[in-house]
């Protein structure tokens, strides 16, 4: 299998006042192209330091990370923001949606800043939209949107530049059981489709809709298996 994500002997430490930080502590760890991993762990376990390296937020302060094939581990920031904007589409827990925009602007956020021509933004941006059952809402702006529904936007905002990877920070954070069901639903099927999903929650539910699970613990990978316990969708979306 082709890898995606590579990590070797990742160290990251942070200096806060006079005291260092290990918050990772030399992680190896490698993806394949169409996994569908979840990251846990508790808090100060390293998994939101791991988010960020994964998704060219931050970089190590020493070992290797190549993504997709780029070395990004010692890359300048200009060219991390190239690799990530390219390479990487997020979802966070808070959404992320600009107030004043609607739902395709929203979604057509990342193809102005690499510079796509406008017809063609507004082609990729109704298409990602429609992806998740929201044509009907693309005027809307995210006040007049539900949390499943800005979910959705922020899904298909991260979908539309075709990037190697969907990151997803507790992307059912601020939504209710049911919601949250749906969007996990979303994430199979994209998974279905042929994308590479790594997943960072500290939800035991959340994560046994992955195929692959990697707990963080101290800053080390405490394990690392296949889930023999996958959450099987209810719905297939169309």
């Amino acid at each position: 299998m082709e890898e995606i994500i590579k990590i070797k002997d990742i160290v990251k430490n942070y200096k806060i006042g006079t005291v260092v930080v290990n918050a990772l502590r030399s992680v190896s760890l490698t993806i394949h192209r169409n996994e569908y991993v979840a990251i846990m762990g508790p808090s100060g376990s390293g998994k939101s330091t791991m988010m960020n390296i994964i998704g060219c937020l931050d970089t190590p302060t020493s070992g290797q990370y190549f993504l997709n094939n780029h070395d990004a581990s010692k890359m300048a920031d200009d060219n991390l923001a190239e690799v990530r904007n390219k390479e990487i589409g997020f979802v966070f827990q808070t959404f992320n949606l600009l107030p004043r925009y609607t739902a395709i602007e929203n979604v057509m956020l990342p193809l102005i800043y690499a510079g796509v021509p406008k017809h063609e933004r507004v082609e990729r941006a109704t298409k990602a939209l429609e992806s998740v059952d929201l044509l009907d809402r693309m005027t809307h702006k995210p006040n007049e949107l539900s949390g499943g529904q800005r979910q959705r936007v922020a899904v298909a905002r991260a979908l539309v530049s075709n990037p190697s990877i969907i990151l997803a920070d507790e992307p059912t954070g601020n939504l209710d059981t049911k919601t949250s069901i749906d969007i996990m639903n979303l994430f199979a099927e994209i998974h279905s489709k042929g994308n590479t999903i790594v997943l960072v929650t500290h939800e035991e539910d959340i994560a046994r809709h992955a195929h692959r699970i990697i707990r963080l613990r101290d800053g080390h990978i405490e394990s690392d298996h296949m889930n023999e316990n996958i959450v099987v969708p209810s719905v297939q979306l169309s």
